[in-house]
C-alpha cells in the first residue's frame, strides 16, 4: 500500500507519499481499506517531532478515517462487524494510508445521511467534543460554555453539539468570517480575540460554567478569570505553551476546578467507551442533521503537505478532509 511517511522533522515539504508493507490486524483489531482521512493539528505536532505516537501506535500520521472493512483480525470474528462495512474510526495514528489496522472498539458505522468520505471528518472531533464536554466537564442544559478556537474542526462541532445539550455558546475566533460561521452554528457569543478581551466579554455574559481550551499557559490565567463560581476549565491542547502560574486564591474562593486531558494515548478500554458514547449520544444527533461534520475543503492524501500549509496559517473554518 501506499501511505505518508514523515521522512524527519520538519516542515510540510518532509511528507512523503510513500509505498510500504501492508498492515496486518492483530489480536482484537481489523483491517479497513481507507476512503477518506482528515488533517488535525496533532497530525502537525507530529510532524514538527514534538508528538510522537504513542508506543504500538502506526508511525503515520493520522488520528481518524473512513472506509470499508476489508479483514477480520484474530478475537473480532463475533464483534458485529462483517467485511464490506462502511466505518469511520478513532486512530491513535496510521488514517494518512491506503490501509489501517483498527482496534475493534475504535469503530463506527457511517452514520445515515453522510457521504462515506465526509464521514472521516467525525470521529477524533465528536469523541474529543463529547468526551470533554460530557464526561470531563458536565456540561448541562442552560449552562454558559466558552468555545476557544471556535472556527476549527473541534470548535465548529462543539458549538453545534453543545447546543444540541441546550448550551449557550461562547466563542473566540481570529477573524469576522469564521464568527459569523459559528454564529450560524449556534454561538451567541462571538468574541475576536485579535481585538478583544474575552475575560471582559464573558463577565458581562455572567462567566462561563466551562471553558473548552486549546491554548494552555498562555490562556490560563484569563480562562480562570472568565469562569463563574463552581466553573470546570477542560484544557485539550497547549497551543499556548505547558507552563503557567494559577491564582489558587480565586480557584478556592470561585470553587473552581482544572482538567486537562488528551484522547491519542487513553488505554484502548478507555478509548472504546467514550466511541460507545458517542454512538449512543452523539450519532443520533448527526444523523438527524442537528449536528453535522464542517469541511472547509478536501485535499488528496497524497498531498498532505498542502493540507498542513493551510492547517498552519489557520485559514480554514472546519475539517481539512485527506481523500484518497
Amino acid at each position: 500500500m501506499h501511505a505518508i511517511r514523515i521522512s524527519e522533522p520538519g516542515g510540510p515539504e518532509v511528507l512523503a507519499w510513500t509505498e510500504v508493507p501492508d498492515p496486518v490486524p492483530g489480536e482484537g483489531e481489523v483491517l479497513v481499506d481507507v476512503a477518506a482521512s482528515a488533517a488535525n493539528r496533532a497530525d502537525v505536532s507530529q510532524r514538527q517531532g514534538n508528538y510522537p505516537p504513542p508506543p504500538g501506535a502506526s508511525e503515520y500520521p493520522g488520528l481518524e478515517c473512513s472506509g470499508t472493512v476489508a479483514a477480520l483480525g484474530p478475537g473480532t470474528e463475533d464483534s458485529g462487524w462483517s467485511v464490506g462495512d462502511r466505518v469511520c474510526a478513532l486512530l491513535s495514528g496510521g488514517g494518512y494510508a491506503e490501509k489501517v489496522a483498527v482496534p475493534v472498539g475504535q469503530l463506527l458505522p457511517v452514520p445515515e445521511g453522510v457521504d462515506l468520505v465526509e464521514a472521516a471528518a467525525l470521529p477524533e472531533v465528536a469523541c474529543t467534543v463529547w468526551s470533554n464536554l460530557v464526561m470531563v466537564g458536565g456540561l448541562r442544559a442552560g449552562e454558559t460554555v466558552l468555545v476557544h478556537g471556535g472556527g476549527s474542526g473541534i470548535g465548529t462541532f462543539a458549538v453545534q453539539f453543545a447546543r444540541a445539550l441546550g448550551a449557550r455558546v461562547a466563542v473566540t475566533a481570529g477573524s469576522r468570517e469564521k464568527l459569523e460561521r459559528c454564529r450560524e452554528l449556534g454561538a451567541e457569543i462571538l468574541i475576536n480575540y485579535k481585538e478583544e478581551d474575552f475575560t471582559e466579554r464573558m463577565r458581562e455574559a455572567g462567566g462561563a460554567d466551562l471553558v473548552l481550551d486549546i491554548m494552555g499557559g498562555s490562556y490560563l490565567d484569563a480562562n480562570l478569570r472568565s469562569l463563574a463560581t463552581n466553573g470546570r476549565l477542560v484544557i485539550i491542547a497547549l497551543m499556548g505553551g505547558r507552563r503557567a502560574e494559577a491564582d489558587l486564591g480565586r480557584m478556592l474562593a470561585k470553587r473552581l476546578s482544572v482538567h486537562a486531558t488528551t484522547l491519542r494515548s487513553r488505554p484502548l478500554e478507555e478509548k472504546a467507551a467514550i466511541v460507545s458514547g458517542v454512538l449512543e449520544q452523539v450519532w443520533p444527533l448527526v444523523e438527524q442533521g442537528v449536528v453535522r461534520p464542517v469541511v472547509d475543503r478536501s485535499v488528496p492524501m497524497r498531498n498532505a503537505a498542502e493540507a498542513h500549509r493551510v492547517m498552519e496559517t489557520s485559514a480554514h473554518t472546519g475539517k481539512i478532509l485527506l481523500p484518497r
